[in-house]
């Protein structure tokens, strides 16, 4: 991948501090990726944040933007190359929406009718219909529908660069959900360069291409995809900051299609009960499936259910309620299996129609590969060092 930011040994002192705030730090953000960087509060990420679009200069380091050292270049011709987004907005409140969009084209010398077409157009990709939204004022918003004006404004200028400080976190959990998961849809087709900071890890899980967990001044604890750094946090500080849960929340990156789903022993409407039974004697199963003859998954029966003789079966036993598609994560699977008290799940097709289970052992095994994976990878890295 090309390397878009590049940190190198970067320092921030206050004055009136003998202590740095951020303390050589040396960090590479790449083209196209989120890169989240999470930690406690004060440990620097939002300096971090700031040193890097130079509204507060390095005490000591250097910043490159594209290849470019832009340490020493002139800071205001910097920050129209970066998008900004802030938790507070920060919309100008005497302005309409559409010239709170146009802030930064403005500042380039973009001529009119290229301003109101962008404006629109930003308008439109964060769902805000330009005829309804252009002329109003920033009172007239909702958090939501202003948060999306924010990242609007960022995208002003069509920026290769955009910074994020907790653009999200001032809004409620539903509003905030639905905000990441619009953001994400347009970070698929924009590909921007993002350096997002939060102190939620279930927002950075979500949100990052690859996460930074920051110490105290900034120091990198571990830099890492989410997947690696629940599988195998490098050490105790790491660990107590993902929480407990670290194992589970790894199984959303994992999905239902990457198994090889596991059989089980099953029967139709149409079978005789014998079927069943010796099915089940044969699996050594103390449950039997039992399909429709179009093949959809109706009930688990006992031997019990089926030794009551033929009959209506679909009566009988337990109703599934447990069942997911191939395209869903494993953490909903185990989901679905804890709603139903059950170690076992139906997948179905789009049609509904029956292709296998996946039990508690698959998940299990999934956990053990992906530390596997992870602690071979942290090995190799740690023998490649000299």
């Amino acid at each position: 991948m090309t390397r878009m930011i590049h940190l190198d040994r970067v320092t921030k002192v206050y004055s009136g501090s003998s202590i740095p705030a951020v303390e050589e730090l040396t960090l590479d953000i790449e083209e196209g990726e989120i890169l989240v960087l999470v930690g406690p509060s004060g440990c620097g990420k939002s300096t971090t944040l700031r040193l890097i679009n130079r509204m507060i200069e390095p005490s000591g380091g250097k910043i490159f933007f594209d290849g470019e050292d832009v340490t020493d270049v002139d800071a205001d011709k910097l920050r129209r190359r970066i998008g900004y987004v802030i938790q507070q907005i920060g919309l100008f409140p005497h302005q309409t929406i559409g010239q709170n969009i146009a802030t930064v084209p403005r500042m380039l010398g973009w001529d009119k009718k290229a301003i109101a077409e962008r404006v629109d157009e930003l308008l439109e990709t964060v769902g805000l219909p330009a005829d309804e939204f252009r002329d109003r004022y920033p009172k007239e918003l909702s958090g939501g529908q202003a948060q999306r004006v924010g990242v609007a404004r960022a995208l002003g200028a069509d920026p290769a660069v955009m910074l994020m400080d907790e653009p999200f976190g001032a809004i409620d959990p539903i509003t905030r959900d639905r905000l990441q998961n619009e953001f994400l849809r347009l970070q698929g087709e924009l590909k921007k360069t993002i350096v997002f900071v939060t102190h939620d890890i279930d927002e950075a899980i979500k949100m990052g291409d690859r996460i930074a967990i920051l110490g105290e001044r900034s120091v990198i604890r571990q830099i890492d995809t989410p997947e690696r750094i629940l599988a195998y946090p490098v050490d105790e500080f790491v660990d107590d900051f993902i929480g407990s849960g670290s194992t589970l929340k790894g199984l959303n990156f994992e999905r239902v299609s990457d198994l090889d789903l596991s059989s089980y022993p099953s029967m139709t409407t149409a079978d005789d009960v014998t079927v069943g039974l010796q099915t089940m004697d044969e699996a050594n199963k103390a449950w039997v499936l039992l399909l429709s003859v179009d093949g959809k998954p109706l009930r688990w029966l006992r031997r019990t259910d089926l030794e009551r003789g033929s009959g209506d079966l679909a009566s009988r036993g337990q109703h599934i309620r447990a069942e997911v598609e191939p395209n869903a994560t494993l953490h909903d699977t185990l989901e679905e299996m804890l709603n139903e008290s059950a170690g076992v799940c139906c997948v179905v097709d789009n049609l509904g129609k029956y292709q296998g289970v996946v039990e508690i052992g698959d998940l299990t095994e999934v956990i053990r590969r992906l530390r596997a994976e992870a602690k071979d990878h942290y090995d190799a890295l740690e023998a490649a060092t000299p």
